[in-house]
């Protein structure tokens, strides 16, 4: 078979940077568990899974398939996402790959559902939607093996190569699907860049740029998401052509905001694009006398049934992304419904409206309600003259869920509520997730929190380290006693 059509070296180079995510996955996790969702968190897991009990009964195995149902102690929780960062490493290094990839998909779908509102972003699902297919491309051996000694099956290839289709199709087409004017008037990028939810250094430059230049790069980026994607299933140089235009969109988007791990899983998926004959001219490998063992029979049986069930609900997703869910027939939803809690094939689209001006609650405790502390965040804005931060490919959790907070009144945001709690408990737990506790480890008397606007600096005011604007807008949360904050249940 030509190296044209083989695909074995960009396989190994996918599964180990598929390993590598989950590394980065499990343990930026790990470091703030304990605050989201352990015992003493935001959200405690445990607790949220025996109401949930009670009112979903035996279907809760379906409705949320998680290993916490075992058991959903903080020592379980620190264990699975240790435990995944470890196995997360072998895969990367070769060993163990096909009991490993199926490890860390169980596990990370386990603590997504356990998660709650923290784990449910679209790179966490495009994580486990990727994981669960890349169990089918290494071979059934336990040592690492070169990149030519397996040849992974062209169904699992196809699969993750119409994965990326949808990916970046679906975040294209949904932008103009949604009506939104600054998208179908080219003028996103505007704003984009100010108002993303963690903007890094080079996103303040970018803001800067003439409008002229934010123009050319929505039309560029409709090119890449809404074209480029259909030459995947062109021939080789096509496809070639293809992988160069979406890594360097992702790049671009890496560079100028922080986005966790999702430009580097994007990338490795844009990777499985390049066949052999590519890579060959630039890393020179001899075939081996023998291959490792083959896809299994297990694997073989389970593979075709779930690329029947992925094909049909993917496609469901992309009718629905282009608006036609009236054409989406009624055993198709039910099927979508069916497999929706095991969060392994989803649809995407990110950025469908983009947000115009930029919102922060400033959350602040007062002992006597006149002299008011704030509590300053590790990686969301506050401090007018801190820089943006890099981030990535590690995700703050909470920063993140603030950004979307800021968007909506409180009461759409219960667990807002949960955190004050544990703010007026001075919870040690979820004083770890900020950086600055003004109180030193107590309570304050009272705590509110405020609607700040915020707008990047200019060039000018730049030179006093002056990154933010800042413009009270309103109230986010009222000036309440401790107290009564506490008494809150998570």
């Amino acid at each position: 078979m030509p190296l044209r059509s083989q695909f074995r070296i960009s396989c190994w180079v996918f599964v180990r940077l598929l390993g590598g995510v989950y590394t980065l996955a499990f343990g930026s996790l790990w470091l703030q568990i304990g605050g989201l969702i352990g015992s003493r968190g935001v959200l405690p897991a445990a607790s949220w899974l025996e109401r949930v009990a009670r009112e979903l009964g035996p279907e809760k195995f379906w409705r949320l398939p998680t290993l916490g149902w075992l058991d959903a102690s903080d020592l379980t929780l620190h264990l699975l996402c240790a435990g995944g960062a470890v196995v997360g490493l072998m895969v990367l290094l070769g060993w163990l790959q096909v009991q490993g990839l199926t490890a860390l998909w169980a596990g990370y779908l386990s603590l997504v559902v356990l998660g709650q509102d923290f784990l449910s972003f679209q790179w966490d699902v495009l994580l486990l939607e990727a994981g669960l297919l890349a169990i089918f491309l290494p071979g059934a051996g336990w040592k690492p093996h070169g990149p030519l000694a397996t040849r992974p099956p062209r169904l699992a290839v196809w699969l993750l190569r119409l994965l990326t289709f949808k990916l970046m199709f679906g975040s294209g087409v949904v932008k103009l699907a949604s009506g939104d004017p600054t998208w179908r008037g080219l003028t996103a990028l505007r704003y984009h860049y100010e108002t993303q939810p963690l903007p890094n250094p080079l996103a303040w430059l970018a803001h800067q740029a003439p409008d002229v230049l934010h123009l050319a790069s929505v039309i560029v980026m409709f090119v890449v998401e809404l074209g480029v994607p259909f030459l995947i299933f062109g021939p080789p140089k096509w496809r070639r052509a293809g992988a160069a235009a979406l890594i360097g969109l992702q790049l671009l988007i890496g560079l100028t905001g922080n986005f966790a791990f999702f430009n580097v899983l994007s990338i490795a998926l844009c990777l499985l694009l390049l066949d052999d004959a590519w890579w060959m001219r630039f890393w020179q490998l001899i075939e081996p006398a023998s291959e490792a063992p083959a896809l299994g029979m297990f694997r073989r049986a389970v593979l075709v049934p779930l690329a029947v069930v992925w094909l049909l609900v993917s496609l469901g997703h992309l009718l629905g992304a282009i608006g036609l869910n009236g054409a989406v027939p009624s055993p198709l939803r039910g099927l979508e419904s069916a497999v929706a809690p095991w969060r392994s094939i989803n649809g995407y689209g990110l950025f469908a409206v983009m947000t115009t001006e930029r919102r922060e609650i400033i959350v602040e405790g007062s002992d006597d309600g006149e002299t008011w502390l704030a509590y300053e965040f590790r990686w969301k804005p506050g401090d007018p003259s801190r820089v943006p931060p890099i981030v990535s490919p590690l995700q703050p959790r909470l920063d993140w869920q603030m950004w979307f907070a800021a968007l909506r009144d409180a009461r759409a945001s219960p667990w807002f509520f949960a955190f004050m709690a544990r703010l007026a408990q001075a919870e040690p737990a979820v004083l770890e997730l900020l950086d600055q506790d003004p109180f030193a480890g107590r309570a304050p008397t009272l705590l509110r929190a405020r609607l700040v606007d915020y707008r990047f600096s200019s060039f000018s005011e730049l030179g006093d380290w002056i990154w933010w604007r800042r413009t009270p807008v309103g109230e986010f949360l009222p000036e309440t006693p401790s107290k009564e904050l506490a008494a809150l249940k998570p």
